[in-house]
């Protein structure tokens, strides 16, 4: 299996850091040289858009919030991705356009097709060939992010936002079920594991 394209998504503290490690040690076990990223944050810019998105002391409104985010995947896109899957590697990456449509779309109220355009701009239409959903009750998720720190701007949203967010993942694995599988991000991380590993085998070469 060479040149996949293979997405995590889902609320805060649902574990996706913890289930790409573990496919990237497996792959590499395999003898594949997978490639790790995330949005925003895997390039340069993509780093200090970060900063700014979830670390601003500032207001930042929210079609505003909706540009810099799709900025940040259009530089991913073309500095990271698609070099990637053009020399046959495998690409994990931690949140992608999914996770636009589920934060600014259900969470924030902007309309879909507004967000569905950003994101068609900022990869050139390019989909996932695996999308793999970490859900998980928002209120349990959110626990388990603030053991690790400070929140930054949206784990700072109230519970409210957050169940917007699921229900949008959610829909979209309803909506697009060949690519997204939705995985029961509170059970044992082995088990998850297992799953995925099972997913991404049956991916056709």
């Amino acid at each position: 299996m060479t040149g996949r394209f293979i997405t995590f998504e889902g609320v805060e503290g649902g574990g996706k850091s913890t289930q790409i490690r573990l496919l990237a040690d497996w792959l590499r076990d395999r003898g594949h040289d997978p490639v790790l990223t995330r949005e925003p944050g895997g390039t340069a810019l993509g780093r200090e858009i970060r900063e700014l998105v979830l670390h601003a002391s500032n207001p930042i409104a929210d079609r505003a919030e909706l540009l810099l985010y799709g900025g940040d995947r259009a530089q991913h896109m073309a500095e990271v991705v698609e070099p990637a899957l053009a020399a046959g590697r495998i690409v994990l990456c931690d949140r992608h356009a999914d996770s636009l449509m589920a934060y600014q779309a259900f969470g924030r109220g902007l309309a879909r097709d507004l967000v569905a355009a950003v994101n068609r701009v900022a990869t050139g239409g390019r989909k996932p060939d695996l999308t793999l959903v970490l859900d998980l009750e928002p209120a349990a998720g959110l626990g388990r992010a603030s053991a690790r720190g400070a929140p930054d701007r949206l784990e700072r949203e109230d519970l409210a936002f957050h169940l917007r967010v699921r229900e949008g993942f959610l829909t979209i694995a309803a909506e697009e079920p060949d690519r997204v599988t939705v995985l029961d991000g509170a059970m044992a991380p082995e088990i998850v594991q297992e799953r995925i590993r099972a997913l991404v085998v049956s991916l056709k070469s």
